[in-house]
């Protein structure tokens, strides 16, 4: 359906889309009302799921088929292998810092409570983008476009969309384009399904956050399982705006989403 649509026809569309799932993305923020409880963490994982619910409404309203990247059956492996790629992704980065001397580990928290409050703020953070990012943005484009087209510009769209975040430069929205934009459309791309593109973007900013002590594209995620100090020079930490901007992180996402790519082409070569 997406790739008969005239141009126009598509534009439009696309651009009512992006509006509908950011406006949801925007009402599921409010979760974070509630008090710190357990009855925000329910709450969050309702609204997790009625955001999801309402994507696949949306795909089957709109484009008349039932969603092809929501199969229930891959959920659980799909969403475990992405958070522990998102985990390992930050563990190479973390133990390069460690190994140069930019990055030191001071002691452990143990602020349990605000620890898990992230780790769902951020499952509501990853579902949001990723339904907008790669649901909507990457696959409409793909569909009408092409995989490289897809690729190239959700992942500018996706870092340049950070320029606005506190402590953001020019490098900081290049390297999130490069590093994450990149490596979160070839996930997709590669398995088939939002979860795992979901569970990287989850573990990538939980355990940039809340486990190593980052700021995360330049917000402070709070309290953290370790604590450390970060020093040298922002081109290999990152400063102020987290370890995304570093230029370590950059090249571990490039080699990582390189690999995807190439086997993206091969796949669809065989």
């Amino acid at each position: 359906m997406i790739k008969e649509m005239p141009v126009w026809k598509w534009a439009l569309l696309l651009l009512a889309a992006l509006f509908l799932s950011t406006l949801l993305y925007g009402v599921s923020s409010m979760v974070t009302l509630i008090p710190i409880t357990w009855g925000r963490w329910v709450g969050t994982l309702l609204m997790a799921a009625a955001m999801l619910a309402l994507y696949a409404l949306f795909v089957r309203w709109f484009e008349k088929h039932n969603p092809q990247d929501l199969p229930m059956n891959k959920c659980l492996p799909h969403s475990a292998a992405g958070m522990g790629i998102g985990l390992v992704y930050f563990v190479v980065v973390v133990a390069i810092m460690l190994a140069i001397g930019v990055y030191k580990i001071e002691g452990t928290g143990h602020a349990w409570k605000d620890i898990m409050n992230s780790f769902f703020v951020f499952l509501l953070v990853a579902i949001g983008e990723e339904i907008i990012f790669r649901g909507v943005l990457f696959r409409w484009i793909d569909e009408k476009w092409g995989f490289a087209a897809a690729l190239v510009a959700s992942a500018l769209i996706f870092g340049f969309v950070h320029i606005t975040n506190d402590n953001a430069s020019w490098w900081s929205s290049l390297a999130i384009a490069i590093e994450a934009g990149l490596l979160l459309g070839a996930i997709y791309k590669y398995s088939g399904t939002l979860w795992m593109p979901i569970g990287v973007h989850w573990a990538w900013n939980f355990s940039q956050g809340n486990i190593f002590g980052f700021e995360v594209s330049g917000t402070d995620a709070g309290a953290s399982l370790l604590y450390s100090t970060v020093s040298g020079s922002e081109w290999l930490t990152g400063g102020a705006f987290g370890a995304e901007a570093s230029v370590i992180s950059v090249a571990v996402g490039t080699l990582v989403s390189a690999w995807l790519i190439w086997q993206v082409y091969r796949r669809n070569e065989a």
